[in-house]
């Protein structure tokens, strides 16, 4: 993959996450700044999405500690825990905001 299609399929990714954010009904704030994406919870606790082009991966840091993930076979897969992102960073927002949430 070059790095303008890694770039799109970074974009499609981020804007899945916003969208589940969205129409998950939580009290979720984000912004996206460069390369960061920063959702943030009422306790003040945050996790952060970006992407790590020279690696092509996008890493994710919360309270749970830092994930890297790849893409393979279609899907951005944790190198660690073998995780989907979407489901990773549903998992993860859960445990900040103190509920379930889905999308």
């Amino acid at each position: 993959m070059n790095t303008t299609e890694y770039h799109q399929l970074v974009d499609l990714q981020m804007q899945a996450i916003e969208e589940g954010i969205d129409d998950s009904g939580a009290d979720i704030d984000y912004e996206s700044v460069g390369n960061v994406m920063t959702l943030e919870f009422d306790d003040g606790s945050q996790i952060i999405i970006n992407r790590q082009e020279p690696m092509q991966e996008i890493w994710v840091a919360s309270k749970s500690g830092g994930f890297h993930f790849a893409l393979k076979d279609g899907e951005w897969t944790c190198s660690k825990t073998g995780l989907i992102l979407m489901e990773l960073v549903q998992q993860e927002c859960s445990k900040h905001a103190g509920e379930p949430v889905s999308w």
